[in-house]
């Protein structure tokens, strides 16, 4: 991973005459680090992000953020009416941080009248790194090669040991906090400095790894909030003077030359003048989120590319997949109030990070399971804010996997447009029986494992429904936020509510069954690299960002050295 020396030069400036030698779409989890490492081996890079650049003035201080209410329908109500009625729909949505989500109005999507998937998504420099939880966990060859050993889906193109370095690498250059736990399933990392539990994290930990032996929990896996607000890879990029970042650029199509069929560039739409732009480039990287990278491949058919671009094959869209979600909350009377985690600085604008994670495992009875794939818990006790004599409140989040399945996938319904006249996508995810054994599976088993570590649950829901018990989902609450909770909860707690959505253009070994080969690169368009979620040929149960990042920087690395297609700078 040799890079030249970045520098600290002034940014480039964009230029639609210039012929850049990486153009890059997005600047989330993926598009930030293609910009790093694409610009520090000396390519030109001109990185195209569809909404405005963000900057310290879109974080106004909040003096020391305490976490906050369990319950917040009156914020997602006024959020609703402002145009933005998917995205309050996020579990943890709130007004602070409403700004860093679309708007709905103008960002239109479709989904089968009986499938409701909620995408959760932001546009701006950064993308959803401005509002995702900073959790980064490493995958394993259980998710990796798992299809092998199910006989559903295809295994990945590459291992563990594959793709270590490059977690070692993001990993190290973030800064994560964890700890060494030595867990099996959940391989240890380049951790900065040690992630703390609460009292009562600890206590339900010790009880767990005692009475359900095989078990595990640990500390999440977490990066602090960045003060200076840029993503530190994007931060570097600029730095070097060889990136020049085009905000409200909206992507309508890749360009592809008519006779080769190899990328040439974009053509974007100005978010706000709606003039049409013209980019050229020697290579092309798609780091846009999963579905805004499928719609736009197959918006940009052409003559060569009939089907889309990188289609070929026609499966681009297909075996789209998202984890299943649901969600517990409920109290632990053998903890009284809450702590305030310190482990990271204090920052003003977020609320401190950190919890308890409880990797995936077999069901504790042994006997033969009705699905294929697993699921994993992440969880806090005794973060959220109460009086001292009060039980420390609790909460689980449960994460179960999705197997590929050809049916599930995202094609343009041209009937509909969004504000700039662009084809939306219309997603189709569902659940099929496979999953339906799993999440019930998933539900039954963090229910019991709540009970039998001594805490009370007051209410669990996924897309199968919500279950309440005791005095009921947040009890302390108002009589109407209450009756507005549960007549909202199956619109909220549906597939996509785990935004963790991946595939559609997944990798593989072999041209006809996948879109592209090990480095992300495009069977049908080698000069094009397609490095987010959209890449998984499985969803796993754990998140996808430390991977999407570990990915991009391998990609990188085979764009830069071996490839033939880098244009000449100016």
């Amino acid at each position: 991973m040799d890079h030249a020396d970045p520098g600290n030069r002034p940014p480039m400036p964009f230029s639609p005459d210039k012929d850049y030698d990486v153009l890059v779409v997005g600047s989330g989890a993926a598009g930030s680090f293609a910009a790093k490492e694409l610009t520090e081996r000396g390519l030109s890079v001109v990185l195209l992000e569809a909404g405005p650049e963000i900057t310290t003035a879109h974080f106004p201080p909040m003096g020391e953020t305490a976490p906050r209410k369990d319950i917040n329908i009156w914020e997602r109500a006024r959020a609703t009416l402002k145009g933005q009625s998917v995205q309050a729909r996020a579990a943890f949505f709130s007004e602070q941080f409403a700004s860093f989500f679309v708007n709905d109005r103008m960002n239109p999507y479709t989904t089968p009248r009986d499938a409701p998937f909620l995408w959760i998504r932001g546009r701006q420099s950064g993308g959803r790194l401005h509002s995702f939880g900073r959790v980064l966990l490493r995958w394993t060859d259980d998710d990796f090669k798992g299809a092998s050993r199910t006989g559903v889906g295809e295994d990945w193109p590459l291992s563990y040991a594959d793709l270590e370095p490059y977690y070692d690498f993001v990993e190290t250059y973030l800064g994560v906090y964890g700890n060494a736990d030595q867990v099996p399933n959940l391989p240890d990392g380049k951790f900065a400095a040690p992630a703390a539990l609460t009292p009562a994290e600890e206590a339900f930990r010790h009880r767990l790894e005692h009475d359900w032996p095989g078990w595990r929990a640990t500390s999440w896996r977490y990066v602090a909030p960045d003060i200076l607000r840029v993503p530190k890879p994007l931060r570097a990029a600029l730095a070097t003077g060889r990136l020049a970042l085009r905000a409200d650029a909206i992507v309508r199509r890749v360009m592809t030359d008519p006779v080769s069929g190899l990328a040439t560039g974009a053509v974007f739409t100005d978010r706000l003048t709606r003039q049409d732009v013209v980019v050229r480039a020697g290579a092309v990287m798609l780091c846009a989120s999963p579905i805004e990278s499928i719609r736009l491949l197959l918006n940009s058919a052409c003559a060569r590319h009939p089907q889309g671009v990188g289609n070929a094959s026609g499966i681009l869209g297909r075996y789209f997949m998202d984890q299943l979600p649901c969600l517990a909350f409920g109290a632990y009377p053998a903890a009284r109030g809450w702590v305030l985690d310190r482990s990271a600085p204090a920052d003003p604008f977020y609320a401190p990070s950190g919890g308890l994670y409880i990797p995936r495992a077999e069901e504790r009875t042994g006997a033969a399971r009705p699905f294929s794939g697993g699921f994993t818990y992440q969880g806090t006790i005794g973060r959220s804010q109460v009086a001292d004599d009060v039980a420390s409140r609790l909460s689980f989040f449960g994460f179960g996997q999705m197997q590929p399945y050809a049916d599930n996938r995202v094609t343009l319904d041209v009937r509909r447009k969004d504000a700039w006249g662009i084809p939306v996508p219309h997603i189709r995810c569902v659940p099929h029986a496979n999953e339906i054994a799993l999440l019930q599976a998933q539900e039954d088993t963090m229910l019991e494992m709540i009970r039998a570590m001594g805490g009370e649950t007051e209410f669990i829901g996924s897309p199968l429904g919500l279950r309440e018990f005791g005095r009921g989902a947040f009890p302390d609450a108002d009589p109407l936020s209450r009756f507005m909770f549960r007549r909202w909860f199956g619109r909220t707690m549906c597939m996509g509510a785990a935004i963790h959505e991946s595939g559609g253009a997944r990798m593989g070994t072999a041209p006809g069954r996948s879109v592209l080969n090990a480095h992300n690169q495009c069977w049908d368009v080698p000069n094009l690299y397609v490095t987010d979620a959209s890449a998984f040929p499985t969803g796993g149960s754990v998140g996808t960002t430390l991977t999407v990042m570990a990915l991009t920087v391998r990609a990188c690395a085979h764009l830069a050295d071996g490839h033939p297609f880098r244009a000449q700078r100016a």
